[in-house]
């Protein structure tokens, strides 16, 4: 029987590649509706006054190179606006889409909206299921492409979710954030997974492709072990990290800088990790919508963060990738 997806692989779990493959990068976009952050989840009251955003966005990301990941959700999935936008450059090969549950805006709602439900794969497995079904029909109508890679909202998988994805032929999970811990709220914890890709079940149907979090620092071969006792502790994480010692950084321009997102590549290149998964939240792409993103200022920053993250990936000879050719690449 296969292991649980939120627990951690058995050793020789980890996804070859093929030859040439080398090191690559994905980009994902946690594409949803806009919300409080720091109030309580509704089924309501959301927003999507940042979806034409998503125009310029896809057009700066074919300026360098790069094939976008949309990661959508039901709110999304069901915007005309969102429709138009993201058609072309999906039929063009130029984007691809993906599944995001949101459960607390995605039909059909029979559980208690609360932090815990939340985490999808908190849900009775049935409703996971159906939520996620009927999330994945309107996204393949609306958008004319069958998702195959799947992102759960707020990266809360639970034990039903790998059989739920390989029933419904969905090659890929990106829901692991290796290196956080979120269980203080119910949801998973994902401080002992790896890096690297690796097959969730024993036929190898299902990839799983954790979101790039490293460990920068004098002691960051303990990073698993002294981060979350530092953590307990207050401020001492933040002044680990100013004297070099040990830093947590992720790959997203969301509360990361380039400067340390540049050290987190230069980690992940030596550790050969073979795909880097870069992610932000499309609501970022208009001042005010997320914490990260205030003013026209910080949003210029934010694409100043891409060009500089992509300009040295291409010179530390890290190429784009997507979906489609890391499914053609994973050796079964």
């Amino acid at each position: 029987m296969d292991r649980s997806i939120i627990e951690p692989p058995v050793k020789g779990s980890a996804t070859r590649f093929k030859a040439g493959f080398g090191q690559r990068s994905l980009l994902t976009v946690d594409t949803e509706e806009e919300f409080d952050w720091e109030g309580p989840f509704s089924p309501s009251g959301h927003g999507l006054d940042h979806v034409p955003r998503l125009a310029k966005f896809q057009q700066f990301c074919e300026g360098i190179g790069v094939c976008p990941v949309y990661l959508v959700d039901w709110p999304v999935a069901t915007s005309e606006v969102a429709m138009d936008i993201l058609r072309a450059p999906l039929q063009a090969g130029k984007a691809e889409i993906g599944i995001q549950l949101h459960p607390w805006v995605n039909p059909p709602f029979e559980e208690e909206v609360n932090t815990f439900n939340s985490f999808a794969g908190n849900l009775p497995p049935d409703l996971e299921e159906r939520k996620f079904f009927k999330l994945r029909d309107e996204i393949q109508k609306n958008f004319g492409c069958a998702p195959q890679i799947y992102r759960a909202g707020r990266y809360g998988l639970g034990p039903s979710s790998a059989k739920i994805l390989k029933k419904a032929g969905v090659a890929i999970d990106s829901s692991v954030r290796a290196n956080f811990d979120y269980s203080a709220g119910g949801g998973p914890n994902y401080r002992d997974h790896p890096l690297e890709p690796y097959w969730v079940d024993s036929e190898h149907q299902l990839l799983e492709l954790p979101l790039t979090t490293v460990f920068w620092g004098m002691l960051r071969k303990q990073g698993r072990a002294l981060y979350p006792a530092l953590s307990r502790l207050g401020k001492v994480n933040g002044i680990a990290s100013r004297l070099g010692m040990l830093e947590r950084i992720a790959l997203t321009p969301e509360g990361v800088s380039a400067d340390e997102a540049l050290r987190g590549i230069d980690i992940a290149i030596d550790d050969q990790l073979p795909v880097l998964v870069l992610s932000f939240h499309s609501p970022s792409l208009v001042p005010g919508h997320t914490p990260y993103v205030r003013t026209e200022d910080d949003l210029d920053e934010l694409y100043e963060w891409w060009r500089r993250i992509y300009a040295y990936l291409d010179q530390r000879g890290v190429k784009s990738t997507t979906v489609a050719e890391i499914m053609q690449s994973a050796e079964v």
